[in-house]
């Protein structure tokens, strides 16, 4: 199954895509939020679309697509996990998995437009594979891990870099801007992808390809993001993890490259959909 959800932003409402149509099934269910994934939403809702897909109702295709999550308790990401990507930044390959949190108030829909910080000059994008937990995880096993994941989301983990690397302290602060996380068109239920470390993705800055990359150059898989990261924090239903990024991010690039006011984004990955955002500079409401 694709999950999405519809409509302006912060009201948005429950659907599901099904072979190039979006349907509706907000009067089925409330959200993707905690509660439906922790309480067998995904077999709720796939035994409704067998039941009811000829009499739900259809979304207009000009309706705005948001993230398809609702409110995760946090979003957990992976630094430096592709192995060409830590060679282009002239970093060690890490040892254990370089966690740190994404803020939650960075979310977006996956074709919403990226702000541009107040008084940036080097935001940068970052096309990732992210998963969504399905049921609570705390110490897991790596061969348990998968029993975890519900499926799988396309993010586009922008990122300020004199904010997260010259600025002292954590990353986390280059990273949780308004409008730092993308996320969408779907979320694909574990069953359609049959391989995730096996999938092409890619990104395009206006309409020039910077990142194509497989995650098969990931250097810590799923299993053992699950597995790790569980040792250290509880992860909740709809909680959102994303695995790192490949090589062919501006700042990897000799001179560097960064986002600017105008500029166009394109991304996917295999089976996961297509986003697109457009850069604008910050601008007081």
């Amino acid at each position: 199954m694709k999950l999405i959800r519809f409509g302006e932003m912060g009201r948005e409402r429950p659907g599901v895509h099904i072979a190039g149509t979006n349907y509706n099934v907000s009067t089925f269910v409330n959200d993707y939020d905690e509660p439906f994934f922790a309480n067998n939403g995904l077999q709720y809702l796939k035994q409704l679309i067998e039941q009811q897909i000829s009499t739900l109702p259809k979304i207009a295709e000009d309706t705005r697509i948001g993230c398809p999550v609702a409110k995760p308790s946090k979003v957990v990401c992976i630094g430096l996990n592709y192995a060409k990507h830590a060679k282009e930044t002239n970093a060690a390959i890490p040892k254990e998995p370089i966690l740190f949190l994404k803020s939650t108030t960075a979310i977006v829909g996956p074709n919403d437009k990226i702000i541009i910080p107040k008084d940036s000059v080097k935001t940068d994008w970052e096309v990732e594979l992210a998963f969504v937990i399905g049921k609570k995880a705390s110490y897991v096993s790596e061969e348990e891990a998968m029993d975890y994941v519900a499926g799988y989301v396309l993010h586009n983990d922008v990122s300020e870099r004199e904010y997260q690397l010259e600025r002292g302290g954590t990353w986390d602060k280059g990273k949780g801007c308004d409008s730092f996380a993308p996320i969408g068109p779907w979320m694909v239920t574990k069953d359609e992808i049959k391989d995730p470390h096996n999938l092409r993705l890619w990104l395009k800055l206006n309409g020039q390809i910077m990142q194509d990359s497989n995650t098969d150059d990931l250097i810590f898989n799923i299993p053992q993001l699950v597995s790790y990261i569980s040792q250290f924090m509880t992860l909740l239903p709809g909680d959102i993890v994303s695995t790192g990024t490949p090589a062919g991010v501006g700042l990897g690039m000799t001179p560097n490259v960064y986002l600017k006011a105008g500029d166009v984004i394109e991304l996917g990955i295999d089976g996961l959909g297509i986003s697109s955002q457009t850069c604008i500079a910050y601008a007081k409401h």
